[in-house]
């Protein structure tokens, strides 16, 4: 068994398909086909079930895909363990929330400074990014703290206010309370501030909106379709120009501190070493917003 044929496997398990894998990997079809029959015949055991909408993993796959995402891990970190303390190099793979106002002077610093760094960014939600983390898929993540996973660390990143955002003619709080909830799925930390909010208040949201970004969100609530909950920071600019109004909740809600997650049972790698390095520096200093 060779660590391609598991990469291969990992890739095929995760795009569901073959084609899919082969254009990510760089491979030609063929190639991925004979690498699953050859896994599939030294382990004695089929993989994947296929079908005509693509591979699916079956019992014995996922087991397999479990240990195999371990092996890759441990072989990563394995070659980051021995790389130099002052260039570090190799892939670095981080999560984030979606309005993170410093991510962009950390990511540029880190990026223009350590040039040899295969740097891959993914946005998600709180608890997805969590997981992904704990299950070695990611290296870090920048994430809304809540209650941290005991085998994980976190290094604070800031802390800013998150605010209930409307339309320009929304007029009190209280008209608020019966209007759309316009957010991102579960596991969201602002989503699960607002609805103890509400929890709280003894309302019952009449409807619960899902988006899957940032943008679509705030153009959504600028167009009258709802409210939403977010970082002031990220809706400074709308209110400025008059697109919306902010409305404060208490300090129990609002307040928020972002913070950057690791695995606290791994080898702290120079690569994650030198970006928790930059977060540190950041701190203090001022940058405008991204939106991912």
């Amino acid at each position: 068994m060779e660590f391609k044929d598991l990469e291969i496997f990992q890739k095929v398990a995760e795009k569901g398909t073959v084609t899919e894998a082969a254009k990510e990997l760089s491979y030609v079809q063929s190639n991925i086909t004979s690498r699953i029959q050859k896994l599939e015949t030294e382990l004695n055991t089929p993989l994947f079930n296929r079908h005509n909408r693509g591979m699916s993993l079956t019992p014995e796959g996922k087991k397999l895909l479990v240990y195999c995402e371990k092996i890759l891990s441990l072989t990563n970190e394995m070659k980051k363990v021995v790389q130099s303390k002052e260039e570090p190099s190799g892939k670095l793979e981080i999560g984030t929330v979606e309005t993170v106002i410093k991510l962009p002077t950390i990511l540029s610093t880190y990026t223009k400074k350590y040039k040899n760094v295969d740097f891959s960014l993914f946005s998600g939600v709180t608890e997805k990014l969590q997981e992904k983390v704990l299950n070695h898929r990611l290296d870090g993540a920048f994430v809304t703290e809540t209650d941290i996973h005991p085998d994980l660390i976190a290094h604070d990143v800031f802390q800013e206010e998150l605010v209930l955002i409307s339309d320009r003619n929304t007029i009190s709080i209280e008209q608020l309370k019966s209007e759309p909830i316009l957010c991102f799925s579960k596991g969201c930390g602002y989503r699960a501030r607002l609805e103890a909010w509400y929890t709280d208040e003894n309302i019952t949201p009449k409807k619960v909106m899902e988006f899957g970004t940032l943008e679509t969100i705030l153009s959504s609530v600028v167009a009258g379709l709802g409210i939403t909950f977010v970082p002031k920071s990220a809706v400074s600019h709308l209110q400025a120009r008059g697109l919306i109004k902010c409305h404060s909740l208490p300090e129990k809600y609002s307040k928020i501190k972002t913070v950057f997650i690791r695995r606290s049972n791994t080898y702290l790698t120079t690569t994650v070493e030198k970006f928790i390095e930059t977060i540190e520096h950041s701190k203090g200093e001022t940058s405008e917003l991204m939106s991912f």
